[in-house]
């Protein structure tokens, strides 16, 4: 399913365009991590994005435990900002087993589209997503086969794939930009332990995007990684964990017009 939102006029204006039509800005930080005791935490990130982005991306790690308390703050936070919010879920919204639950209440008290669900487009641009997940990459990219536990794993990351090459066939926009939680090239995990790489992402994800026309790529999950690295087909990919933003004193988002 496909959901259309508000041209790029009914919110903060654009940057001027090309053929395709106006620019959109995305705002995206990823690994926000809500608690559910700290209420007002990114009322601040909000008020700093107001006149500055046309859609806000979410790529992951929305809550802490994953736990419908902690999404119901984050979305109080979120409820007042006036442009599209997209979001997908990280591991750790998945880690107390109530990820649907963590969806219902952002998409209830802040109008978040989750990206798993549904594709969405805004301004000539389409939005797909999904979590993705761990696996490698390059060469050791990790294979199915011995036994039972590491096929369960390799078959986790082949079907997210399946999923997003599923959603970004749907999309007939001029651009199209991808959200994910976990990396899909080694770029931008570039500076986490080396033993934990094949946990942070995997080039699967990374293969079925080349096979599309995409504008851009943004993924969190990796808060020592790299802030931006690129496909093997040159599209360019952004970490915008918000620990890796803060840890660069850069700002608390990437901004990025398509």
């Amino acid at each position: 399913m496909t959901r259309a939102g508000p041209t790029p006029e009914g919110g903060a204006a654009p940057a001027a365009g090309g053929a395709d039509g106006p620019r959109v800005r995305i705002a995206a930080v990823a690994d926000l991590h809500a608690h559910k005791g700290h209420h007002g935490e990114f009322r601040p990130l909000v008020t700093e994005l107001e006149g500055k982005a046309d859609v806000l991306l979410l790529p992951g790690d929305l809550t802490n435990l994953g736990l419908p308390e902690e999404a119901e703050t984050l979305a109080a936070d979120l409820a007042s900002l006036r442009i599209p919010i997209l979001a997908v879920l990280g591991n750790h919204d998945h880690h107390s087993g109530k990820a649907e639950e963590v969806k219902r209440a952002l998409a209830v008290k802040a109008n978040v589209t989750f990206l798993e669900d549904e594709t969405f487009e805004f301004g000539g641009v389409g939005f797909a997503g999904v979590k993705g997940f761990g696996g490698g990459f390059g060469a050791h990219m990790l294979s199915a086969f011995g036994e039972e536990a590491t096929k369960h794993f390799v078959s986790e990351a082949i079907s997210e794939t399946i999923a997003l090459e599923n959603a970004l066939k749907t999309l007939t926009t001029p651009r199209v930009v991808v959200a994910m939680h976990y990396s899909p090239i080694a770029e931008t995990v570039a500076g986490e332990p080396a033993e934990v790489a094949p946990f942070l992402g995997c080039s699967r994800f990374a293969e079925a995007i080349d096979r599309h026309d995409i504008a851009a790529v943004f993924h969190g999950h990796a808060h020592h990684g790299s802030p931006r690295g690129q496909t093997g087909k040159g599209i360019p990919v952004y970490n915008c964990s918000l620990a890796l933003l803060r840890h660069r004193a850069m700002p608390p988002y990437v901004i990025v017009e398509v």
